[in-house]
């Protein structure tokens, strides 16, 4: 094997914590249940696995360091060689994975300051001393918890929104700019709990409920309004809802149905600061009581001459 402090990538003169740091790293990239399609991760798991037996342990680094065994574990004087135990696999082999060698550094009488199983039992959130059977289970179910917000146009408009949950708890939380239905929002460590993990998150779905009068368009806001076929000859004012409430709209004389006006910032939050426009669709309306005058109007207007 190559020198264990190459294959670890520290120098000879790294400190305790930055050996076992190292060590997690590489274990945690090339652990075999994360790479089952790349042979050579489970190679490089097993030889830092094996390097870290050897410099993960205070006697073990001593002794390499002295050149009283090799990269290996072997001892390097002669004579020992032949001796059982002293050549091949120091603490036998064949693992949990077949193949490959798995050992793990225990201290044997205080000496060792790095065990390889707890370092990966932590990695992937084993309990105790169970070693890799977690890992070679399948991985850990998700603490992470799936919710849905119903979603009301004003709730945008103030960018925040409440979401109940399983357990009836209601929790507030602020809405993304320009938010779509379907989104996903997700809320760090506000999932469920398990002892030795990291808490999971809350994933809430965004379903943005219809409006009577508002659609949605981005930070943009559509509605139409009905203009009177009288504002629209002679023009006037007509008064529209908006989020923040009604307002006054001017009409030129002679307009006609179909034109929209914008309503600057009467929108939505917009995703670079601002609001978004508010588009008003005008659309004529004959008036409620039929008027003769009007109807003689255009009577008078189809008579031939």
């Amino acid at each position: 094997m190559r020198d264990p402090y190459a294959v670890l990538g520290v120098d000879r003169k790294a400190s305790e914590a930055e050996i076992k740091s190292a060590f997690r790293k590489l274990a945690k990239r090339f652990h075999p249940d994360r790479n089952k399609d790349d042979p050579k991760a489970k190679e490089k798991f097993g030889e830092a696995n094996r390097a870290y037996e050897i410099v993960g342990d205070k006697q073990k680094r001593g002794q390499f360091d002295r050149g009283e065994i090799d990269a290996e574990g072997k001892p390097k004087f002669a004579g020992f060689e032949g001796f059982p135990g002293a050549g091949g696999d120091p603490l036998g082999a064949g693992g949990p994975f077949g193949g490959f060698e798995y050992r793990t550094t225990r201290s044997r009488g205080g000496a060792g300051f790095g065990d390889a199983e707890e370092i990966l039992s932590s990695i992937f959130s084993g309990a105790g001393r169970r070693g890799f059977s977690g890992a070679r289970n399948g991985p850990e179910p998700s603490l992470d918890v799936q919710a849905e917000a119903r979603i009301e146009i004003g709730d945008l408009a103030r960018g925040k929104a409440n979401v109940t949950l399983e357990n009836g708890r209601t929790l507030a939380f602020s809405l993304p700019p320009e938010a779509a239905n379907g989104q996903v929002v997700r809320l760090a460590g506000q999932g469920r709990k398990a002892a030795g993990r990291k808490p999971g998150d809350l994933l809430i779905s965004l379903r943005i409920a219809p409006h009577p009068r508002f659609t949605v368009s981005g930070a943009d806001l559509r509605m139409n309004a009905a203009l009177p076929l009288e504002t629209a000859v002679n023009g006037g004012k007509i008064e529209v809802e908006t989020v923040d409430g009604r307002i006054s709209l001017a009409i030129p004389a002679w307009t006609d149905s179909g034109t929209v006006f914008r309503l600057k910032g009467k929108g939505l939050p917009k995703k670079r600061g601002g609001h978004g426009d508010l588009l008003v669709n005008a659309e004529i309306r004959l008036p409620a009581v039929r008027r003769h005058a009007l109807e003689s109007l255009f009577a008078k207007a189809e008579t031939p001459r």
